[in-house]
């Protein structure tokens, strides 16, 4: 599992590199910027929440106890959220190919990191199967 993280971790990285070297990580759209300023605010609080542990990037998630509380009693994966939101908003406001494709390697990078890091956290924590339940991975109540 950590092979597929670190490919996760690869691709949403060459994602967000071809984004910003394309000159499309960001726009001037207010609605754009409302969007990412949002979810830069969710990685913020996402990160304070998880504590020291998620400031690198071979962080283990395990370490350090199931975190439920703040964002994560909404989602399961608020800084990989946070993450996809920063990057689809400039997609979208940028619409081409190269931006579409740049904006799915970070998605699936994302999922890629989300699926290793789940199942790292079903062997550590069993009463994360029931707070999987409970939780939507990304959308509140939907995914």
């Amino acid at each position: 599992m950590r092979v597929v993280s670190i490919a996760g971790l690869l691709a949403m990285v060459v994602g967000f590199a071809g984004l910003i070297t394309g000159h499309a990580l960001f726009s001037s759209s207010p609605l754009v910027v409302g969007v990412q300023v949002a979810a830069v605010a969710l990685m913020f609080w996402a990160r304070i929440t998880f504590g020291r542990r998620s400031f690198h990037a071979a962080a283990d998630p395990t370490d350090g106890g199931l975190v439920t509380t703040g964002p994560y009693r909404f989602i399961r994966h608020p800084i990989y959220t946070a993450a996809c939101l920063i990057c689809w908003a400039a997609v979208l406001a940028h619409l081409s190919v190269r931006p579409v494709v740049l904006g799915c390697l970070v998605l699936v990078g994302a999922f890629m990191r989300m699926l290793s890091e789940e199942c790292l956290l079903v062997q550590r924590y069993p009463v994360y199967r029931q707070y999987a339940l409970a939780t939507k991975r990304m959308v509140p109540y939907v995914f």
